[in-house]
């Protein structure tokens, strides 16, 4: 019995093992295909990962290269010369050129329309649209009507920037002349949770200034020449009486005098003490008083 036992043991090993290879014959390729695409597939992760990165870099130092320049006209060159291969990028860029053209004071409609043009980009986030269209806005502002129709639907409640867009419609408010309304929103900015402390100073100090009677203009204030200083009359004497007089007579005749030598090195004439004499005492003296 024992030896008929361990007979039919084997012979049901055998038959497990031919089983087992010949489902590794079948299906054996599966296995190897999983195996592949497994280890393909983390190789191509791993090389898209490198690009992106390679990518990333190259376009930061693109970007440092072109705000190290001195002058803001060709910071914006640089920047435009920048290859931005996603929509975000493409906003990055167009933020930057935008933050120039407002510190150099040109080209400022260009640089809004850009950033509109950017802020159309379908897969755009949020916050990179709602800062484009509210930093255009600011740089080159459009009509009225459409302003407040962009500015409103920017100043939504949980909105990214609605504190400072309802800052926007408040001061447009007051270009418009509807100073209450504007005061309102200032109001309003000045007690809002979602308003930051330097945005609510900021409407604190409008809010005095308008209400004092201040009002709001679009253009700097042209600058003013500093005073010209007049020298005292007496100053201007003095200082004429100072001037040696020339020799008119050996002028006219022509005669050639020759000069007498110096006393010596370090010597002073006695008539040259007296006019530097006559001199001290004319700056020291007081300008007249004007006799009415």
């Amino acid at each position: 019995m024992a030896n008929s036992d361990s007979f039919i043991d084997e012979v049901s090993e055998e038959l497990r093992r031919d089983r087992l290879f010949a489902l590794m014959r079948r299906w054996g390729w599966v296995a190897a295909l999983v195996v592949a695409g497994i280890v393909g597939g983390a190789a191509w992760v791993e090389y898209q990962r490198a690009q992106d990165r390679a990518m990333a870099q190259a376009f930061g130092d693109g970007l440092l290269a072109a705000l190290d320049l001195p002058d803001p006209e060709a910071r914006v060159a640089a920047l435009d010369a920048i290859e931005a291969e996603t929509p975000s990028a493409r906003m990055l860029v167009a933020l930057m050129a935008a933050g120039e053209v407002a510190q150099g004071g040109q080209d400022a409609a260009a640089a809004a329309q850009r950033l509109r043009t950017a802020a159309e980009a379908a897969d755009l986030p949020r916050q990179y649209r709602d800062l484009a269209l509210l930093r255009a806005e600011m740089l080159a502002p459009s009509d009225p009507a459409t302003a407040r129709l962009v500015l409103g639907a920017l100043a939504e409640p949980g909105a990214p920037f609605a504190a400072l867009a309802e800052e926007q419609l408040a001061l447009l408010d007051i270009r418009d002349g509807d100073l209450e309304a504007g005061l309102d929103r200032l109001r309003g900015l000045e007690r809002s949770s979602a308003a930051t402390p330097g945005l609510q100073q900021r409407a604190s100090q409008l809010i005095v200034a308008l209400e004092a009677g201040s009002q709001l203009v679009d253009t700097a204030p042209e600058p003013v020449a500093p005073p010209e200083t007049v020298a005292p009359a007496g100053a201007a004497e003095d200082a004429a009486d100072t001037v040696p007089a020339t020799d008119e007579g050996a002028a006219a005749t022509g005669d050639d005098t020759t000069p007498e030598p110096a006393t010596g090195a370090g010597t002073t004439t006695e008539t040259e003490t007296e006019t530097e004499t006559e001199t001290e005492a004319g700056a020291a003296e007081p300008a007249p008083a004007a006799s009415n």
